[in-house]
């Protein structure tokens, strides 16, 4: 369990922060970077919900549980597999949590008409919201992966493809708040010339 006493520690004065090993790193770490930006998905997830809640509420339970299993990936993240002896077992993200995301994003998807053209970020608040979560969550896939091709590095399987999942699941969920995308404004290749 958690327990959070003080909330400032004065240890990352120096620039420097603490992983879930007990090694210490620079906060600009592509590893610290890398669940940093997981975090930054999380809040903006938070964001839409505040537009998902009352109107989607089954679309508002799914984001919720999303914005607990990014805590794991953080976790996860922020606890790479050095060969320390630890005095827990870390917490890693697991297969079960990336087929559930597959099965939402079926099940949300069902509903949606088959896309002719890419999105543009917009329509409803909600879904705006949800885009921009979406595109948080997409730099944070691009920082995990990598993480993951550095030497000496190590990225579990199952973590990148929970990212991976997340932006598919938050662009399927723009849509559907997107009145079942019969409001998704749609790209128009070369419109403007």
């Amino acid at each position: 369990m958690v327990k959070l006493n003080k909330i400032y520690t004065r240890t990352g004065d120096d620039g420097t922060t603490g992983l879930g090993t007990g090694a210490r790193v620079a906060k600009s770490d592509l590893r610290v970077a890398a669940f940093g930006t997981v975090d930054e998905a999380n809040a903006c997830i938070g964001m839409a919900r505040l537009h998902t809640g009352r109107d989607h509420p089954g679309l508002d339970a799914i984001l919720a549980r999303i914005q607990n299993d990014l805590f794991d990936l953080g976790a996860d993240l922020a606890t790479p597999d050095d060969g320390r002896t630890l005095k827990y077992e870390p917490l890693r993200v697991v297969v079960s949590q990336v087929e559930r995301l597959e099965t939402d994003i079926d099940s949300l998807n069902a509903s949606l008409d088959p896309l002719r053209s890419f999105v543009l970020p917009g329509g409803s608040p909600a879904a705006a919201a949800l885009h921009l979560a979406r595109t948080v969550a997409r730099r944070a896939e691009r920082l995990i992966s990598e993480l993951a091709t550095r030497p000496g590095e190590q990225v579990g399987a199952e973590a990148l493809k929970y990212i991976n999942r997340v932006s598919d699941l938050l662009f399927v969920a723009a849509r559907v708040v997107n009145d079942n995308g019969k409001a998704d404004v749609l790209w128009v290749p070369g419109q403007n010339r």
